[in-house]
């Protein structure tokens, strides 16, 4: 049973328990019930005036499974003239859901609701179309902003989802499996929900959802959330499974800020430091290399040109604090730096080797694409590391450049690529090829079976690798 009508359920239940022992106590019971079930629909019919159908239409690519066969005669005679032509295949049209942040037309919803749509309409609840006008998207948190022209529309008031707490009732209205203006009810289930997409949706890098059993389903994306006031908390995202009681929302925070960027420049700027992460408890190559730190991120690369690229961080170093706040996972540093205002400096902790630094890393723009550095060409062949399974080079200006690979050796198996420039061993830089050969034939790591961090340069990037004679 359904949160909703497990609470209204239980009030009627005590209503006629109560009635039969004390009328007076059971009048009051059944007047809380009707109460409860006025105030739902009052709810409704204040919210779902600014939810709005937004029609999604896509040319699909011709099929021959979907012509009308024996039947082209009557369309075109080029069937018969050009054996390779196919009918136009008819628009792809679907529905979702959206609603009203200002007056004058402004309309957000999901990204993937218009994602490559060639037309859109938005219907009203009146019983008015639209064509509307995309503002600007974020596929990174699935926000798009549309507008139509319009005036004086009833607007939603947003809510803070920040005071949002578990247990609150929450609401939702959409267009599930074409059923428009469909009104649910649940509990808000969880919050700061994330790795709920995985690795099939690489373009979302900021999950931060709103977990409901508001029974939710697909043409409810872009629909608010919302609750018992009628203020929207979030916007209905995403389904774990049709019917098992588990939808998330982007939080109303979320929305504002994202839409308020796309209105001003039809683009969302965000701060970055240019480092690809991984959560310490996920990582198993560094597990034999550190102790004293239970939880961080590790950084696992260092992009070409980026800020941390200019600054003293390194591969392999595990972030513990971003400005004074703990960071136990990915998400937690991702969410900390995207609060940084561009150009501005993060003040990093970092453990290295047994001890904790303090890095001041200035934050860039996130770029469309990353750039690639090119590094000179290396100048003379160096040393021969036999029992690592490579040969090396030196490098320009400094380091010792990758030069061979032997197959299923442990340089292979540390996932050490031809080209490679090694700039450290362990926590020593290394100069050339044969300084490289005489770290690593002196390191007490390597020796001792535990292997030796390697700090490499990768087509312009930074990374590491755990090298291992002996696996």
């Amino acid at each position: 049973m359904r949160p909703a009508a497990t609470l209204l359920a239980l009030v009627a239940f005590t209503a006629g328990r109560l009635s039969a022992a004390d009328g007076e106590k059971g009048a009051a019971a059944l007047s809380l019930l009707k109460t409860i079930d006025e105030g739902f629909v009052q709810i409704f019919e204040k919210v779902a005036p600014s939810v709005v159908v937004i029609e999604a239409t896509k040319r699909t690519d011709p099929d021959d499974t979907e012509a009308l066969k024996g039947f082209e005669f009557f369309l075109d005679d080029r069937k018969d003239r050009d054996p390779a032509w196919k009918l136009p295949a008819p628009p792809a049209r679907s529905e979702g859901s959206g609603f009203i942040i200002r007056g004058d037309g402004v309309i957000i919803t999901n990204h993937h609701v218009i994602a490559d749509a060639e037309k859109l309409r938005v219907r009203l609840k009146d019983g008015r179309a639209f064509p509307a006008k995309v503002i600007g998207t974020d596929d990174k948190t699935d926000i798009a902003v549309l507008r139509i022209e319009a005036k004086d529309l009833p607007a939603v008031e947003m809510g803070d989802s920040a005071a949002l707490r578990v247990g609150q009732l929450v609401c939702a209205i959409g267009t599930p499996f074409n059923q428009e203006y469909s009104f649910t009810v649940g509990w808000v289930s969880g919050k700061g929900r994330t790795n709920l997409l995985g690795p099939t949706s690489a373009t979302i890098l900021y999950e931060d959802y709103i977990q409901t059993d508001a029974f939710i389903n697909p043409g409810n994306s872009g629909g608010p959330l919302f609750d018992v006031a009628g203020q929207v908390v979030g916007m209905n995202t995403l389904i774990n499974g049709v019917g098992r009681g588990l939808a998330f929302a982007i939080p109303a925070a979320t929305l504002s800020d994202i839409s308020q960027q796309l209105l001003a420049s039809g683009k969302v700027q965000r701060a970055w430091l240019g480092i690809r992460i991984e959560t310490l408890g996920e990582n198993t190559r560094l597990r034999d290399q550190i102790s004293g730190v239970e939880k961080g991120v590790v950084v696992e690369t260092i992009e070409a040109n980026a800020p941390a690229s200019k600054s003293d961080l390194r591969a392999a170093d595990v972030i513990t604090e971003v400005d004074g706040v703990k960071i136990a996972t990915a998400r937690d540093l991702q969410r900390e730096v995207v609060k940084a205002k561009i150009g501005q400096a993060v003040q990093l902790t970092v453990w290295r080797a047994g001890s904790f630094l303090k890095i001041a890393v200035p934050t860039g723009e996130l770029p469309a694409t990353v750039s690639k550095a090119v590094r000179p060409a290396p100048k003379k062949t160096g040393d021969t590391l036999e029992n690592f399974g490579m040969k090396l080079r030196d490098a320009q200006p400094a380091g010792a450049q990758v030069t061979e690979i032997v197959a299923d050796s442990p340089a292979a198996r540390a996932g050490i690529l031809a080209d490679d420039i090694i700039s450290e061993v362990g926590t020593k830089p290394v100069a050339n090829a044969t300084a490289c050969a005489a770290a690593l034939a002196t390191s007490g790591d390597a020796k001792s079976g535990k292997g030796v961090v390697l700090n490499i340069e990768r087509r312009g990037k930074r990374t590491y690798v755990v090298l291992n004679p002996q696996k």
